[in-house]
């Protein structure tokens, strides 16, 4: 059977934030324009590893795992608060300990919030955006089946006792059935209780009302969103998608309308599984037009 482990043939790099290690990739001469991949929950570093093989030739490719993910540190709640606002403030200090300039932006999923909430703290560091089924605003509606993860005793028990979102996801994200060494690799960071603190943070953090902790930070995202309105942007989205559908696009367009759109009608959340073959050339002639 393969190993996931050759999926991911990348040299491992890590920088202490306040004490903890915070994995990342870096692949690609120094000296060549950069894109910083960020990825949601409950992946890591992992899901953009097509891309990079594809671009590392031509790009500096940085790709951090967040602080409970993939390779980085794994904190209690007592050594790591695991808000949204930390998480931007973890990947500015990579960014200014790489000395990051000129940086395109490709995020996914809860990756939308925390590199566009990072670039509208150091808008002076980013210069385009590639955006994929994600968000950086509020928005009054969330999966039942996500919201049920947040829920006090019965969200612990399924998502870090039995690993349900890590697990479901890998089935219900993509919208075609992965081989099982991806389904590996894509969970293989998240094989106990403490190792799924994050995941389980991260449903928390959704910020769905003032109530909740980081509903001020997501509100301050979509206010300087539209500093970057002439910047060039890009939107690839998975059509398949139940978590972030097509009305996200919309809500985006209105932030960023030059943006150009690229629907893909087959794939799911997952669509860097889905199509990735599709996305490389998508991707290639965006950074390309500069």
């Amino acid at each position: 059977m393969a190993d996931w482990h050759d999926l991911y043939p990348f040299q491992s790099h890590e920088l202490s934030v306040q004490g903890l290690k915070y994995h990342y990739l870096d692949e690609g001469e120094p000296d060549k324009p950069v894109v910083l991949m960020v990825h949601g929950n409950p992946t890591w570093s992992f899901y953009w590893r097509n891309l990079v093989l594809a671009l590392r030739g031509e790009y500096r490719v940085v790709v951090p795992d967040h602080i409970g993910c993939g390779l980085s540190a794994r904190p209690t709640r007592r050594e790591y608060p695991f808000t949204l606002q930390r998480r931007m403030d973890d990947m500015a200090e990579l960014i200014a300990a790489l000395d990051l300039h000129d940086i395109t932006l490709f995020a996914h999923d809860w990756g939308g919030a925390i590199g566009m909430g990072t670039a509208v703290d150091h808008p002076e560091r980013f210069s385009r955006f590639i955006l994929s089924n994600t968000a950086a605003f509020p928005f009054p509606r969330i999966p039942k089946r996500i919201a049920l993860c947040r829920c006090p005793i019965f969200g612990e028990v399924m998502v870090q006792g039995f690993n349900a979102f890590a697990q479901a996801a890998v089935r219900m994200a993509p919208a075609k059935k992965l081989p099982k060494d991806v389904r590996a690799g894509l969970i293989a960071p998240y094989d106990t209780w403490r190792n799924r603190l994050a995941t389980l943070e991260f449903v928390k953090d959704i910020p769905m009302s003032p109530r909740d902790r980081s509903w001020d930070t997501l509100q301050k995202i979509e206010a300087g969103l539209r500093q970057f309105s002439t910047c060039p942007a890009c939107f690839i989205w998975g059509m398949k998608d139940w978590c972030f559908p097509p009305v996200f696009v919309e809500k985006f367009l209105e932030y960023f309308p030059m943006a150009t759109v690229h629907e893909l009608p087959e794939a799911g959340h997952y669509l860097m599984e889905d199509a990735w073959e599709e996305i490389v050339p998508i991707v290639r002639e965006f950074l390309a037009a500069k």
